[in-house]
C-alpha cells in the first residue's frame, strides 16, 4: 500500500470535483480513518500506514455526504460538536454570533442564556464554554437534534449548566435572559442548494417560507418579553437580509446592529433595547 502522502495527494484530485476544500476534506477522513487528530496526519504522515478504510471513506465523499456526518462531528469555536443525519451542521460563518457576544459582554459574560433552534447545541455550548459561569437553555423542534445535543453536552461536561427543551420557538417559554441565541432556517423555499446541503441536511432546519423569513416574523416580535434589559438579542442572517429583518427587529422596538463574518458578508443582527 502507498504513502499516506500520496494517498492524499490522490484522494485531493478525486474530491476536487464535489468539494471546494477537498485536500482538507482527504485530511479530516484520514485522520478519521486512522483514529487520531488531522493535526498529528500533517506533522508526520510517514509515521502512518495508510487504513484499509480510507478509501471507503472518500467513495462515501464522492457521493456528496458531508465530510461532517462522515466523521460524526465539526469543531466550532473552541468545542467539538457531535453530528450526524438528521442535524444541521454547525458552520464557521456561525462563529460571528458568538463573537459578537463576547465583544458585548467581555470576561464577565451573561447569567443567562438562550439558544432558539439549538440543534446539537452548538451556539449554546459554544457560550457556555466561553463563560463558565452562565447557564443555559437550549429549544429545538426536532427530537434528533436534541438526542445529539444532549450527547454533546455530557461529553463537554455541561449536563448542569444546560437545559435542552422540546419545542416550538418560543412558545412557553418565560423568565428573561441576558443572551438570547438564534439560527433560524432563512432560506426560500425555491432557492437551490449544493448537494451535500439539499440531500443530506434537514430542510426543516434550512428553508423558511417563499422569502426565507417566515421564522423572524414569528421569532422577533417574542424576543422583547424575553430579553433582559441591559441583554442583546443575537441572529444569524442571510446574506442579503440584513435591510428586511432590520426592518422586522425595528418595528418591535430594537435597536439594531450588524455583524459581518470572516468573509465580510452580513451575518449577525445585534438586538437591544433602545
Amino acid at each position: 500500500m502507498g504513502s499516506v502522502a500520496a494517498a492524499l495527494r490522490d484522494a485531493a484530485q478525486r474530491l476536487a470535483g464535489v468539494s471546494d476544500t477537498p485536500r482538507l476534506d482527504a485530511e479530516l477522513l484520514m485522520a478519521h480513518a486512522l483514529g487520531v487528530e488531522r493535526q498529528a496526519v500533517l506533522l508526520d504522515p510517514a509515521r502512518f500506514a495508510v487504513p484499509a478504510g480510507f478509501a471507503a471513506l472518500i467513495e462515501r465523499r464522492i457521493e456528496h455526504e458531508p465530510v461532517a456526518y462522515i466523521v460524526g462531528y465539526r469543531d466550532f469555536w473552541t468545542i467539538r460538536i457531535g453530528v450526524g443525519p438528521g442535524v444541521l451542521i454547525p458552520r464557521p460563518d456561525s462563529e460571528t454570533l458568538i463573537e459578537a457576544a463576547v465583544a458585548y459582554f467581555g470576561p464577565a459574560g451573561p447569567e443567562r442564556i438562550l439558544d432558539l433552534g439549538t440543534g446539537p447545541g452548538t451556539l449554546l455550548f459554544a457560550a457556555l464554554s466561553e463563560w463558565p459561569a452562565a447557564t443555559g437553555l437550549g429549544v429545538d423542534a426536532s427530537n434528533i437534534a436534541l438526542d445529539y445535543a444532549n450527547e454533546n453536552a455530557l461529553a463537554l461536561g455541561l449536563g448542569n449548566r444546560a437545559e435542552l427543551l422540546l419545542g416550538d420557538w418560543t412558545a412557553g417559554l418565560d423568565g428573561q435572559f441576558d443572551l438570547i441565541l438564534c439560527n433560524p432556517p432563512y432560506i426560500a423555499d425555491s432557492e437551490a442548494l449544493m448537494r451535500d446541503v439539499a440531500a443530506h441536511e434537514p430542510a426543516g432546519a434550512l428553508f423558511a417560507g417563499a422569502d426565507g423569513l417566515d421564522d423572524y416574523r414569528r421569532i422577533i416580535p417574542e424576543l422583547a418579553r424575553l430579553l433582559a434589559p441591559r441583554g442583546i438579542a443575537i441572529l444569524e442572517i442571510g446574506a442579503t437580509q440584513r435591510i428586511l429583518v432590520t426592518s422586522l427587529a425595528e418595528t418591535a422596538g430594537f435597536a439594531v446592529q450588524c455583524r459581518r463574518d470572516l468573509g465580510s458578508r452580513d451575518r449577525a443582527l445585534l438586538l437591544t433595547r433602545p
